[in-house]
């Protein structure tokens, strides 16, 4: 097997739903990054590129027709450099990035860019096909930025809960309340306003021409513990005070929650906590990576951020799928030989502070102090397709920042699953 190395990573200053990344194309933006990453390796001669790998959780817009492809079409890279689309929804970009390094690996490749991009703000409405020609009725569309939609009736009802409900959960199953969700929320964004503020993101971050978006478009410097105290919860909504109208509770209770027209049996309702505040927004954005082999160094002429050491995917439940990078990075730090005490910086994509508090009381062994020390997703942005390659470059430059180390990028996926790679320089 061949060594792999992350030679260069970089991204857009992530931006807000209907922000200032709104008016552009994702493909558009896949490009630019292709273009940037190219043009930071001048020894490179495109052709030598052998495939582009892309991830995207949407592909019902402007990113269809393999974005890969069209985004390097898009950037100038020769028609004989080929692309492919990958998706594994939150996270598609890494796993664009650990396909690219399995290619390289086993010998098919030798120089490649795998990356990722969303544009929520441009995810389209669907019009579902009527079951019959010519159909009287009114029809639905279906917005495609996030989540369930043309659900399979076969599937089971608690598998296909929203996302916040599945955080929702998860928050309930560890007693993880309001106040520490808020409290990871608020860290994230002075985190991210610090490190922007410090140049920590000066090496990866690759402006787009005639946008003004100095920064990533979603951290919040003016919050606090009070401000996001005031949010009300987002997935469970009730009356507070445990009340029950036209509806019965059998053998269990209500706890500052509401049942309105239903019933509980045997079980709990509990308030919601998770709010607009303390989960991840939604953002447009891309982000690259050019990985090489040692051949590949030797072309590029330049010094790799970082090597690749493992990778490992997981399955859980579908309605806990905020808990799937637990065995993920499990396993994949017992491929790389490595356990919590190697690890020098961790990158563990917010989808929702309840989510990530979660999967940290399953790390008991993990120091806190070194999960995104530059912020994340909460502030920073989870432009679906993107996040993954975001990450695993956020962890590749810190390492490269450090000059040495060991590190581990990982996200968990609706449907329930989870994906981590590790890093080392």
């Amino acid at each position: 097997m061949n060594d792999v190395y992350i030679v260069d990573a970089v991204r857009t200053p992530f931006g807000r739903y209907g922000g200032a990344l709104a008016g552009i194309r994702p493909d558009d933006l896949a490009a630019h990054v292709i273009r940037s990453l190219t043009g930071r390796a001048p020894g490179l001669d495109p052709a030598r590129i052998d495939d582009v790998f892309f991830g995207n959780a949407n592909g019902a817009g402007e990113e269809n027709r393999n974005v890969a492809r069209m985004a390097a079409l898009l950037a100038g890279l020769p028609v004989t450099v080929p692309g492919t689309t990958v998706n594994r929804l939150c996270a598609s970009g890494l796993e664009a990035v650990i396909q690219a390094y399995r290619a390289i690996a086993v010998g098919d490749a030798s120089i490649v860019i795998a990356g990722g991009v969303e544009s929520m703000s441009r995810a389209p409405w669907v019009l579902p096909k009527p079951d019959r020609a010519f159909p009287a009725g009114d029809q639905r569309l279906l917005s495609t930025t996030l989540g369930w939609r043309m659900v399979n009736p076969r599937m089971p009802a608690e598998w296909t809960v929203a996302l916040g409900e599945g955080a929702e959960l998860i928050a309930d199953r560890y007693g993880i309340d309001r106040v520490s969700q808020d409290a990871f929320a608020l860290a994230s964004h002075e985190k991210a306003a610090r490190a922007w503020r410090d140049g920590a993101f000066d090496a990866e971050i690759v402006p787009l021409d005639g946008v003004d978006l100095p920064r990533d478009e979603t951290i919040r410097d003016d919050t606090s513990m009070t401000a996001l105290a005031k949010l009300k919860p987002a997935f469970r909504k009730g009356t507070p005070a445990g009340t029950v109208t036209a509806g019965s509770v059998t053998g269990g209770t209500v706890t500052a929650g509401s049942v309105t027209g239903g019933s509980v049996t045997g079980g709990t309702v509990t308030a919601g906590s998770v709010t607009a505040g303390n989960s991840s927004p939604l953002n447009d954005g891309a982000a690259a990576l050019l990985l090489c082999d040692e051949e590949g160094l030797r072309v590029v002429g330049r010094e790799p951020l970082a090597r690749v050491r493992s990778s490992a995917v997981t399955g859980v439940e579908p309605q806990l799928y905020g808990l799937g990078p637990v065995e993920a990075a499990r396993r994949a730090l017992a491929r790389a030989g490595k356990d919590w005490g190697d690890l020098a910086v961790v990158e563990l994509n917010e989808a929702f502070a309840a989510q990530a508090l979660g999967c940290l009381r399953e790390w008991p062994e993990l120091d806190p102090s070194i999960v995104n020390p530059r912020g994340g997703a909460i502030a920073i942005g989870h432009p679906l397709g993107a996040s993954g390659a975001r990450l695993a470059g956020a962890v590749a430059h810190q390492l490269a920042a450090a000059g040495s180390g060991t590190g581990l990028a990982t996200l968990c996926i609706g449907v329930g699953q989870g994906l981590a790679l590790v890093l080392e320089r």
